[in-house]
């Protein structure tokens, strides 16, 4: 097989790519290549099914561990990463968030050029259908559906109220003017059902005949002829197959797959792939570092409440009587799970908010991978800038080997200290009248822990919300492992483009960047 562009990696990048690329006037041929299913499961597509996708790994979830966590008490955290047309997207709970103009203007003072925030807002109205209509800040024409949820939980909005009767403002857009507020979040579905990024973007109902889409299949390796990228090898049910680019491979594998197959390919720290008996052809010390994700504290209560879902026969009961709903696009079985949320100040001294929430209509317990047949809910806060730095590094030769992640959370004591802001503030919610007259029970600890309790709450207790990013940096220097087209430094014909060129985490979920760094990529791949 060969194409003009070869994709590697169908998440919300790689999908925004691979359409923008084979609509493009000129018409290339473009091949996207995906180690998972090329069609999105039924548990997918009923938003409220994410639960099980999540919390396991399975067909369309990587499901990766961390390496043991010293911040952690030497736990090893879990790593659900999508698998699958559509990458993460399939299993995420679909909050629709860019993040802060602060964010992308960093990018391009620490010399970015194209990536500040006026630049990137057109790209991210580009791929918007807000089914709020055009403004001055969302699109309406893009492959991306944005909703509001069609029947939030009754106690999505108590949890709103309680956030305000502690001093937070309601914000209904947090992806407006400004995002510092409590609200319900907007999200990627389509008449109340998932919209992921695959669906969006490739499954729209127009025949191309330039674009072919190969699920089913993993790329070992990206194939040199000199320093110049000329396509990857392959593995499927088939065997070892090669698909060769005349133009450019683009790896979209995203924070985790893409620097993993790059030091496969021979692109990383010389040494260290020289100690695993692979040749380095591009001395890249910096591939797989720089990974940062935002740390979750999840504060879990066992109460009852109206609007509850949980795994208990009552509770699946009532959700199966509303399956006449959901077929018209209502009902419990719409939800999102993480219903609710905001973006506040840890205190006074900030001037843009630096905490995230995400209130979920149920307990999510370690993933959810610790089932508890009570009633009840959970507020995750997060730190948004961490700067706690870890890597991606290889255990073995071989991609069907796990790597080695290292978020290092919690390394840098900032973080710490701002999570354990963020968890009083969690707390401080649950006890406003709103919510306590639901009798909200702390599944781990007290309300009102002292220091040395909480600190030992969130080591005991935290892990990822699942933004990895950063780990093939972006920048003009020449350390930097990507320049600003996205072009791999020391050969040619090779770029990466997910959210691991990010320099620095953005503040909030990352689907959405994700596809606006695709949406960015295929423009700068046409020239444009």
């Amino acid at each position: 097989m060969e194409a003009d562009y070869v994709i590697v990696g169908a998440g919300p990048a790689g999908c925004a790519l691979a359409r923008r690329l084979a609509d493009a006037p000129s018409k290339p041929s473009v091949v996207l290549l995906e180690a998972g299913p090329p069609k999105p499961s039924f548990l997918s597509i009923m938003p409220i099914g994410l639960g099980p996708l999540v919390g396991r790994r399975n067909r369309y979830n990587y499901g990766f561990r961390t390496v043991p966590q010293p911040g952690l008490n030497g736990r090893r955290g879990f790593v659900p990463r999508g698998r699958g047309v559509g990458g993460s997207s399939l299993i995420n709970a679909m909050c629709f968030i860019r993040g802060q103009r602060e964010d992308y203007d960093g990018w391009a003072a620490a010399g970015c050029a194209g990536w500040s925030w006026d630049d990137v807002l057109p790209l991210f109205k580009r791929s918007e259908a807000n089914t709020r209509g055009a403004s001055e800040w969302h699109g309406a024409d893009g492959p991306l559906v944005v909703s509001d949820l069609p029947s939030p939980s009754p106690v999505a909005l108590d949890f709103i109220a309680a956030a305000e009767a502690v001093g937070y403002r309601r914000n209904n857009d947090f992806n407006g003017a400004e995002q510092e507020g409590v609200g319900l979040y907007q999200v990627f579905q389509r008449h109340g059902r998932r919209l992921d990024a695959g669906r969006a973007y490739l499954h729209d109902g127009v025949a191309r005949s330039n674009l072919t889409i190969v699920g089913n299949t993993t790329v070992e390796r990206v194939l040199f002829d000199g320093r110049r990228a000329v396509g990857v090898s392959t593995r499927n049910a088939n065997g070892l197959n090669q698909v060769r680019a005349r133009r450019e491979v683009i790896l979209s594998g995203g924070a985790i797959a893409s620097p993993q197959l790059l030091m496969l390919s021979g692109i990383g720290d010389a040494a260290q792939l020289h100690d695993l008996g692979i040749e380095a052809i591009v001395d890249a010390p910096e591939v797989g570092l720089n990974l940062q994700d935002h740390l979750d504290y999840t504060a879990n209560v066992r109460m009852k409440g109206p609007g509850l879902f949980a795994y208990n026969p009552l509770a699946m009961a009532r959700a199966a009587l509303t399956l006449p709903a959901y077929f018209r696009g209502r009902g419990s079985l719409t939800s999102n799970a993480a219903e609710a949320g905001g973006f506040v100040c840890s205190d006074v001294s900030q001037d843009r908010p630096d905490l995230q929430f995400h209130f979920t209509i149920a307990i999510v317990d370690d993933h959810g991978r610790h089932f508890h047949f009570a009633n009840g809910a959970a507020l995750h806060v997060c730190a948004l800038r961490p700067k706690s730095r870890g890597s991606v590094k290889l255990a073995r030769p071989d991609i069907a080997e796990d790597p080695l992640i290292d978020p290092a959370f919690l390394s840098h004591s900032d973080d710490l200290e701002l999570m354990m802001k963020g968890a009083r503030i969690a707390h401080r919610v649950w006890q406003a009248a709103p919510l306590a007259r639901f009798g909200p029970r702390l599944l781990y600890g007290r309300f009102d822990a002292d220091d040395a309790e909480l600190e030992a709450m969130i080591r005991a207790h935290a892990d990822t919300i699942y933004h990895p990013a950063g780990t093939c940096r972006m920048g003009p220097d020449d350390r930097s492992v990507v320049d600003v087209a996205l072009r791999v430094r020391g050969v040619e014909g090779l770029r990466v483009a997910d959210a691991s060129i990010m320099p620095t985490l953005v503040s909030g979920n990352t689907e959405a960047p994700s596809a606006m760094i695709g949406e960015k990529a295929a423009d700068l791949v046409l020239g444009c």
